[in-house]
């Protein structure tokens, strides 16, 4: 009869041989395959980012220091710059929703997933109405056309972030979430696409405002 034991010659027996393949990870020891999968998605929309940036800075250099932006264009960069404020808030505002299930406190949940979601509105808000008011269009000149096209692209970043943190919040208000990992990672996974856009936007706002 075939024992699945050491032999005293230090060979292992045929029951052995029956496991194929390495062993399996120990939970602890690898990342949460959900947040993974939102960390390689992120890492393919800084690619995309990437690619506009290099656009803008390629027909800046082109066009010339001179007449960049061009003459008569004047942006509002106070206004931008209030919007820039208002949008860093929010990723302190989704952090303390995300603290707060951890601490299985469900009210903090709800008021920082609510709050995330207004300061979220108003920027959209506020990055319309400047684009109504701003004086120029997609179709006036190079720095029209990438101007809208950048940061059209993250303001349709910060529309999807907000129908994640519309979802969140519904799930929050009938109970969906707990303090242990697996039970907020409908928050965390939200959270971090969230403070990715804000990033991004940084990044926006100084190079078309700023520099």
């Amino acid at each position: 009869m075939e024992s699945a034991s050491i032999t005293a010659t230090g060979q292992a027996t045929t029951d052995d041989h029956h496991h194929h393949g390495p062993p399996a990870y120990h939970q602890s020891a690898r990342i949460d395959q959900t947040v993974l999968g939102i960390l390689l998605f992120i890492l393919s929309e800084i690619m995309l980012f990437a690619s506009f940036f290099a656009a803008y800075f390629f027909i800046r250099v082109v066009t010339g220091p001179e007449t960049w932006p061009p003459p008569g264009v004047e942006l509002p960069v106070l206004i931008a710059g209030i919007n820039t404020v208002v949008l860093i808030s929010s990723s302190f505002t989704v952090h303390y929703a995300l603290e707060a299930i951890r601490k299985d406190n469900h009210d903090g949940l709800k008021l920082g997933l609510v709050l995330t979601w207004l300061l979220g509105a108003t920027f959209l808000f506020i990055q319309i109405n400047e684009y109504i008011h701003i004086g120029f269009t997609p179709r006036d000149g190079a720095f029209g056309s990438i101007f809208f096209s950048l940061t059209g692209l993250h303001g349709a970043h910060v529309f999807v972030g907000l129908l994640l943190l519309t979802f969140a919040t519904v799930r929050a208000f009938r109970g969906h979430f707990g303090p242990a990992h697996k039970d907020h990672l409908g928050v965390e996974v939200p959270g971090i696409y969230w403070h990715f856009v804000d990033i991004m936007w940084i990044i926006v706002f100084a190079s078309i405002y700023i520099l």
